[in-house]
């Protein structure tokens, strides 16, 4: 795998500008990485379902109990992220300021990352370990939209799926990496308080307490402070004028976007599309921890190593994505990840520790746990293919001009119905008292995704 920006098509500084650029997925991902996905999650269900069997519950309850209060918040942050997002994406391009925006939100990201570091084993917060986590996702959400709209002025029309494509998976890079050092050096197995390597946590952190797998939220916080270094320094403001912020100018030019789209049928197809395919994606990532720490019983450093085959999948399908999308376009590679998701969530609802989609396994059986490391291989790759092509079809329908409030109105699209996958999944758990029957809203969520691509023009809109 090689990275390497558009050769004999600009300076080194314009070369150095894509590296930059580059560098904040590679920051950024150990949030999803080890926050959302593989550490802590797996470390929520711990405590949660181990406070909640300590009032009484039963364990199952008490696990549906957890997935229920995660869902609950990622659905309140979901709310936040869909009202903010077009309205600070219209001020932004208004203004002609998107970096003070950036490190606005990386405030955010690092103070909540840092917050989850109260998460007691003894005695857990777990309302306070929500809001801390919300803080930071809502920070890597909106910074996220601010760098994303640089993404159209990086380069020609025709390199902008493979930049894409290998900044996701540089970014999935820097996941692996961060992911093996947090499993060799700071997450302890519960029951023998040493990490993969054997030794105690480092820096003298206390197994008894957690400590090691607490310290994931600071160990984020200062990896994304580091290595937005280069990012600061390779990557200007997108030259233009600067205006005073005018809110009421900003919503006039929002609505007429919005109104727009009864016209532009391409484009609200397409972000009717991916409001359910990357809702759902995410809802994958965000449960997928919870699920193995609560129906499969996983420790946290086996998920922390199915973590690394996710990632590893996740950063060469998403390269390889970066090349087939430079070919074939997005929009193949978008389906092709879609139904990839899809057979992951069937095989996920029907799967638990006694039987796989009906048929009787043997008591001990390891295959629930194999399969469920090919699931984590699957929606890596599948998930980071499709977030990659997802981008290069926003910038397909976009101009470089009005980039951070088109991409707004894409994570708006992303997040009008956050709240309805984690949500869904939170009510059926509750209705149905079944983890594995939660993840069944998913399904039809990404099957609504493939139906609306029907509409949606490979080449953007106004294409024939």
């Amino acid at each position: 795998m090689r990275f390497s920006a558009p050769q004999g098509r600009g300076t080194i500084m314009e070369r150095r500008r894509i590296w930059g650029w580059w560098f904040f997925d590679w920051a950024s991902q150990p949030f999803a990485t080890l926050l959302m996905t593989f550490i802590f999650p797996v470390y929520y269900a711990e405590i949660a379902r181990r406070h909640y069997v300590a009032q009484g519950m039963t364990p199952e309850a008490a696990g549906a109990a957890a997935q229920s209060l995660w869902g609950y918040g990622l659905g309140i942050c979901g709310v936040i992220i869909a009202v903010l997002a077009p309205v600070l994406g219209a001020i932004a391009d208004n203004t002609g300021r998107r970096l003070v925006w950036v490190w606005i939100f990386s405030a955010f990201y690092m103070a909540g990352a840092w917050g989850l570091w109260f998460l007691m084993p003894g005695q857990p917060n777990l309302h306070l370990a929500i809001v801390s986590f919300g803080i930071g996702l809502i920070g890597m959400e909106f910074a996220t939209i601010f760098t994303n709209a640089l993404l159209p002025g990086l380069a020609p029309h025709d390199e902008i799926g493979r930049i894409s494509g290998s900044g996701f998976a540089f970014g999935y890079l820097g996941g692996v990496i961060a992911l093996a050092a947090v499993l060799l050096l700071l997450a302890e197995n519960a029951q023998t308080g040493r990490t993969m390597l054997g030794i105690p946590p480092v820096l003298g952190l206390d197994p008894a307490l957690r400590e090691g797998t607490r310290a994931v939220g600071p160990f984020t916080a200062l990896w994304y402070l580091v290595f937005m270094i280069p990012f600061a320094l390779w990557v200007p403001e997108a030259p233009g004028p600067r205006r005073p912020l005018r809110l009421g100018a900003a919503m006039a030019e929002l609505g007429r976007l919005l109104a727009s789209l009864r016209h532009r049928h391409s484009l609200a197809a397409w972000l009717a599309s991916s409001m359910f395919s990357r809702d759902a994606l995410n809802a994958l990532y965000a449960f997928g921890g919870v699920y193995a720490g609560t129906v499969l019983g996983w420790p946290v450093f086996l998920a922390g190593v199915f973590g690394v085959v996710s990632a590893v999948s996740a950063a060469v399908i998403s390269w390889i994505g970066g090349r087939a999308d430079r070919r074939w376009g997005p929009k193949p590679v978008i389906v092709a990840c879609t139904l990839v998701l899809i057979a992951v969530c069937i095989l996920l609802t029907g799967m638990s520790r006694q039987q796989v989609l009906g048929l009787a396994l043997a008591e001990g059986s390891r295959l629930p746990d194999a399969l469920f490391f090919l699931c984590g291989a699957l929606i890596g790759g599948a998930g980071g293919a499709l977030q990659s092509a997802s981008r290069t079809m926003m910038v397909r329908h976009t101009t470089p001009e009005r980039a951070t409030e088109a991409f707004g109105l894409y994570a708006l699209s992303g997040k009008a119905t956050a709240f309805l996958a984690p949500l869904l999944i939170a009510t059926v758990t509750d209705v149905t008292g079944s983890q594995r029957l939660g993840i069944s809203p998913l399904i039809v969520m990404f099957l609504l995704a493939l139906v609306l691509l029907v509409w949606v023009k490979a080449k953007g809109e106004g294409a024939q």
